[in-house]
C-alpha cells in the first residue's frame, strides 16, 4: 500500500512513504515552527526520492493529537488538502499511544509526555499489551510537572517518553521511572497503526476529522 505520513505535532517535522514493495522513505525538517512553510516541500521531497507519483498515493496518515495547536491545526489542513485534492482517505492516529509504542526498548509500562502549555503537559500511561494489540485507551490527563511526577511514582520499570521534558527529567530521579528522550518517535512510527487502522475502519468523513487539541486555544496561552 501506498501511504503518505504526517508528524508535526511537537518539537520535531517529518514526512514519510510506504510504497508497495514495503520500503519506506522518510524526511525531516529542523523547522518544526515553520511548518506550514515547510511540509508541502517536505512531501514533494518524500515523494521524489521514492519515486512515486502523487496519483499513486492510496491514503494519508496523520498524527492528531494532542500537541502544539498550531501545529496541529497545520499538519490537519496539509493532510486534509492532499487527501481532498486526491480523493484519498484521511487516517488520523493518535500521538500519544503512537509514541510510547514506537520506543524500541519495549517495556511493561510506558508514559507518553508531551508539552500542553506553558508549566503544562499532556500524560497517559499504557501497557505493552494494549500498545501490541492497538486496543489504546483515551485517558489522557493534563497538568503539572508535578502531576506527571506523581502519576509516574509508583509504577515499577515504568519508562516516560518525552521530547525536551527538562523540567520534568530531574525530578523523575528516584521515582523508579526510567525517560528515553522520543527522537525514536517520528512520521514512520504512524505507519504500522495507520494500516492497521484503515484495514479495520470505516472510511471517515474528512469534514468530521478534527485535531485531538484537549484544550481550547486562547491568546498567549492563558
Amino acid at each position: 500500500m501506498n501511504i503518505l505520513s504526517i508528524e508535526c505535532t511537537h518539537a520535531h517535522l517529518s514526512v514519510a512513504l510506504l510504497t508497495d514493495n514495503g520500503a519506506v522513505t522518510e524526511v525531516f525538517s529542523t523547522e518544526w515552527k515553520k511548518a506550514a512553510e515547510s511540509l508541502v516541500p517536505l512531501i514533494d521531497q518524500v515523494m521524489a526520492e521514492a519515486g512515486l507519483d502523487r496519483h499513486e498515493l492510496q491514503a494519508i496518515a496523520i498524527s492528531s493529537g494532542p500537541g502544539s495547536f498550531t501545529s496541529l491545526r497545520i499538519g490537519m489542513s496539509v493532510a486534509k488538502g492532499v487527501a481532498y485534492g486526491l480523493g484519498l482517505p484521511l487516517i488520523p492516529v493518535p500521538t500519544m499511544p503512537a509514541m510510547a509504542a514506537s520506543l524500541p526498548d519495549k517495556a511493561d509500562k510506558i508514559m507518553a509526555v508531551i508539552p500542553s502549555r506553558k508549566g503544562e503537559y499532556y500524560f497517559a500511561i499504557y501497557n505493552q499489551d494494549e500498545l501490541a494489540s492497538g486496543l489504546w485507551h483515551d485517558e489522557i490527563a493534563r497538568g503539572s510537572a508535578a502531576d506527571v511526577l506523581a502519576a509516574a511514582s509508583g509504577h515499577a520499570g515504568l519508562v516516560v517518553v518525552g521530547r525536551g521534558l527538562a523540567e520534568i527529567i530531574p525530578l523523575l530521579a528516584g521515582s523508579g521511572a526510567v525517560y528515553r528522550e522520543a527522537e525514536f518517535f517520528t512520521a514512520k512510527s504512524l505507519i504500522p497503526h495507520a494500516l492497521r487502522l484503515f484495514a479495520e475502519a470505516d472510511a471517515a468523513e474528512l469534514n468530521g476529522i478534527t485535531p485531538d487539541y484537549r484544550q481550547m486555544f486562547t491568546p498567549n496561552g492563558r
